[in-house]
């Protein structure tokens, strides 16, 4: 039974305190990016992909996902932990020494639920590709689904993969765009302007779809519901996911200074403060 709404919206809820709590503990992190996909992992996980009992790297016979911009580690770890893939408790070890849970994820430290490092930036949609193709080889005929960082396309590998994807019709890959116009150093705009990424993407001839609320339940379950329709038909699939930096915070959104920087003790309690729900259960 797949949980409701609200259900999800108050995990998301519990996600964000996760979060916030894991950054503030080592003074270190990247909790806007991380608040900011907070729903859209939640779904992911909770709804919209087919995931079996436990883990194995094979993961033949589900859906897959990989993250690109790894430093969103946070958000990926409280879901991945909110899922079951290892006990939340360990979320208290985030970016200490000998943890599996480092600033960016990683395989050789064994944590269910990461398949591919993700440090370096450009490289998920190159492994993703992959991924669908040893589907299709194995007669899988399950999703990979793909997240990266706007800025993140910014890097040249990205374009390489995403011409490949289209000429060999990897139509079994979704790949979501975070599409928050923010980065570590300003806006993508301000930074290195990219255009239009719809129309870069629909040149390489991809199916694109836009999820204009990013950062609502419902419309992202209805948007990936809409992508996953798409699959199969000879075309990767593009999703504009449009979602606010530090969402949820008040004085995080809106910004790019909390790409890469932690609350204070004062400023936890604030952001811990707009984030209260009913049967939360901070680890």
């Amino acid at each position: 039974m797949k949980p409701n709404t609200q259900q999800l919206n108050n995990l998301s809820i519990q996600v964000r305190r996760d979060i916030l709590r894991m950054v503030h503990a080592v003074n270190s992190g990247h909790p806007g990016g991380s608040l900011g996909c907070t729903e859209f992992l939640v779904a992911l996980y909770q709804n919209l992909m087919d995931r079996k009992e436990g883990f194995d790297m094979d993961g033949i016979g589900e859906d897959l996902f990989f993250l690109s911009n790894g430093h969103i580690s946070p958000v990926f770890y409280s879901v991945l932990a909110r899922s079951g893939y290892f006990p939340v408790s360990e979320l208290a070890t985030f970016r200490h020494i000998n943890s599996r849970l480092q600033g960016h994820p990683t395989t050789h430290e064994g944590l269910p639920g990461i398949r591919v490092a993700s440090g370096s930036l450009g490289q998920g949609m190159s492994v993703a590709i992959g991924a669908a193709q040893a589907k299709k080889l194995n007669n899988d005929n399950h999703l990979i689904y793909a997240l990266l960082g706007d800025g993140e396309l910014q890097e040249g590998q990205n374009w390489e993969a995403i011409m490949y994807a289209s000429a060999k019709k990897v139509d079994n890959l979704i790949a979501t765009i975070d599409l928050n116009g923010k980065q570590i150093d300003g806006t993508t705009d301000d930074v290195l302007n990219m255009g239009s990424v719809r129309a870069k993407f629909e040149a390489f001839d991809w199916d694109v779809i836009d999820i204009k609320e990013g950062n609502n339940i419902e419309a992202i379950i209805a948007g990936m519901t809409e992508a996953k329709s798409k699959t199969g038909k000879g075309k990767p699939v593009c999703v504009l996911l449009h979602t606010e930096m530090g969402n949820g915070v008040d004085y995080m959104m809106y910004s790019h200074a909390w790409h890469g920087k932690a609350p204070n003790d004062e400023q936890l309690a604030n952001a811990l403060s707009q984030n209260y729900c009913e049967g939360e259960s901070d680890y």
